[in-house]
């Protein structure tokens, strides 16, 4: 079972996603919390797989909960689940270290998919995230060094949600190598993981516009 964590400060929203996870024998709900600050409390005691982590919030918002979670150490992946997806939610709660980025009104199945992907440390943003991410590309922010040709290929189907096994059987290459060309593009972009170099590249123009960001089907 994926043990979840849910994060906002509607209880009509959490009491909705805890019976919707809950009625699911994949998922089981570990603790809720009303805002970040309680959200950083409950993580340390119940240690979850996956936290579900809404944007706005009092006491301490959402990308400030992402961070505190992740300088604190914590294994669990984050997916984000707001109704908000400016630019100014979007680049910096990936940047804080959110493996996803989900809008509210997604599907039901949709939502397990993420979360499912989310646990295995795949990146996965909704359409329509992805699209704004495409359409508020920036000038490309310079890289220490460039990409190669192979490393695009691998970030281009990191992006697309493959694994690194299907990456790896895509490109004709051992996942091994596929895993040295991620530290490789990790070290390039300055990230520590895979959501945080698809985002990064996304904001600086290193993938092509037509690339379908989401989590695997």
């Amino acid at each position: 079972m994926i043990g979840l964590l849910i994060v906002d400060d509607h209880p009509v929203v959490r009491d909705g996603l805890r019976g919707m996870f809950t009625g699911d024998g994949r998922f089981t709900v570990l603790g809720e919390a009303a805002d970040g600050r309680e959200a950083l409390t409950v993580a340390a005691a119940v240690t979850p797989d996956v936290v579900l982590m809404d944007l706005r919030m009092p006491v301490m918002d959402g990308v400030t909960a992402i961070r505190e979670l992740k300088a604190a150490g914590s294994p669990a992946r984050i997916l984000v689940l707001t109704t908000y997806d400016t630019d100014g939610d979007v680049l910096p709660a990936i940047k804080a270290g959110a493996t996803g980025y989900l809008l509210k009104d997604a599907p039901r199945e949709e939502l397990f998919r993420a979360v499912a992907a989310a646990h295995r440390g795949e990146p996965v943003l909704s359409p329509a995230v992805a699209g704004r991410l495409m359409g508020s590309l920036r000038a490309p922010t310079p890289v220490k060094e460039s990409l190669s040709p192979r490393e695009r290929e691998v970030l281009a189907l990191t992006a697309q949600g493959c694994t690194n096994r299907e990456t790896a059987a895509r490109l004709f290459i051992s996942e091994a190598t596929v895993k040295t060309h991620l530290l490789h593009i990790y070290a390039k972009l300055g990230v520590r993981d895979r959501a945080s170099a698809v985002g990064a590249a996304f904001e600086r123009g290193l993938l092509p516009l037509g690339v379908r960001v989401d989590g695997p089907s």
